[in-house]
């Protein structure tokens, strides 16, 4: 079979994920296992052919320097693509994406994640686990701001995965690697670009995120990614990052410029498919004070005592998917932070007080989906 055809199978069977492998038969992933495809087992030739047929031109620098990443429109699907040398052959792993950016209100978030593109200014941050739905969060909300405002969006990624249709707003889409060098340095010239709302696919070294927290200081509403479980361990990853000398100045930086924090899972639901679960905080004036005091342990109790403005712990997210037969025991109990929580789990009663609609299905990357 030919990339294509792997392709087309994998988005009629739902699937999120291929890998080819040489030694293997082909494998993809569906509601978050590894399944085999129809297929004898590869060959250094095959994943050859198929590495030449994915980088085309491209084949010489993943040649030289072992891998490669690529987003690439295969039959008609949306896919990002990584090319890896392995044991003198080539693998390859290729995300299947959405072919439309989803409405806010089909992705079962809670609903104060539509306030989110109401900001004027600050730093938001989508958190979780790669495959967690991070990137179609995002760009479903920065799809409202373009539907609905008349702004400049500047995204920085890697690789582009959404390509978004201006309506509104006037959207720049950077890739790391082939528009500028890195996060950092397109982040740093971004800041001359005129930008209202700035996109930063990963915030995972010192400079970009110093950067992205001036950004955000200075009027620019700033969304970024970190792969991170829950709110306080997002802000403990961020501050970490500095010198122990510089980490006050970045606390207090923080507690003034962050808006939110979404956390994301995905999980396995019960007769098939994948359901989201979300830890949301909006910082108020008692968790801008634990930011700046450095006392993050606290943020969870005060996140439990705010639900007023729409934040959710994610043990409480769990618990009402639990409660409402959406997830099993053992995805419940695996999920859990707590595990204090565990004892206290409701026996399914009536229906649950939470959003729990799926991650729209196929094309996509299945019900899996990653913003990592």
């Amino acid at each position: 079979m030919s990339v294509k055809e792997y392709v087309e199978k994998a988005r009629k069977d739902g699937a999120s994920d291929i890998h080819l492998v040489r030694g293997l038969t082909p494998r993809y992933r569906v509601d978050g296992a590894i399944r085999e495809m129809e297929g004898a087992p590869l060959t250094s030739d095959d994943c050859l052919v198929a590495a030449r047929e994915l980088a085309g031109s491209e084949i010489r620098h993943g040649e030289a320097v072992g891998e490669l990443d690529l987003a690439l429109t295969i039959a008609g699907v949306r896919c990002r693509v990584n090319l890896f040398r392995q044991q003198e052959a080539w693998s390859a792993a290729i995300r299947l994406l959405n072919d439309h950016i989803p409405d806010l209100s089909e992705l079962g978030l809670p609903k104060v994640v539509g306030e989110f593109p109401a900001y004027s200014q600050g730093l938001v941050l989508i958190t979780g686990e790669t495959g967690s739905g991070k990137s179609t969060t995002l760009a479903a909300v920065l799809n409202q701001i373009n539907r609905n405002e008349a702004k400049h969006i500047l995204t920085l990624e890697d690789p582009i995965e959404y390509v978004y249709t201006p309506e509104k707003c006037v959207i720049n889409q950077r890739e790391i690697g082939r528009d500028t060098g890195s996060f950092a340095t397109g982040l740093r010239a971004a800041l001359r670009e005129d930008p209202d709302v700035i996109l930063v696919g990963e915030m995972r070294d010192l400079e970009t995120i110093e950067t992205a927290l001036t950004a955000a200081e200075t009027g620019h509403l700033v969304f970024g990614t970190v792969h991170t479980n829950s709110a306080a361990d997002s802000i403990d990853r961020i501050v970490d990052v500095f010198p122990a000398e510089r980490q006050q100045q970045i606390r207090l930086q923080l507690s003034m410029s962050l808006k939110a924090v979404l956390s994301q899972q995905l999980l396995p639901k019960v007769g098939g498919g994948r359901v989201l679960a979300c830890e949301v905080m909006k910082t108020d004036g008692a968790i801008r004070n634990l930011i700046r005091e450095g006392k993050t342990p606290q943020i969870a109790n005060s996140i439990q005592t705010t639900g007023s403005l729409g934040n959710i712990l994610m043990d409480k997210a769990l618990n009402a998917l639990y409660a409402a037969g959406t997830i099993s025991k053992e995805t419940f109990e695996s999920a859990l932070r707590d595990p204090g929580v565990k004892n206290s789990a409701p026996l399914r009663p009536a229906s649950p007080n939470i959003h729990s609609a799926p991650f729209p299905p196929p094309p996509s990357r299945g019900s899996r989906l990653p913003l990592e």
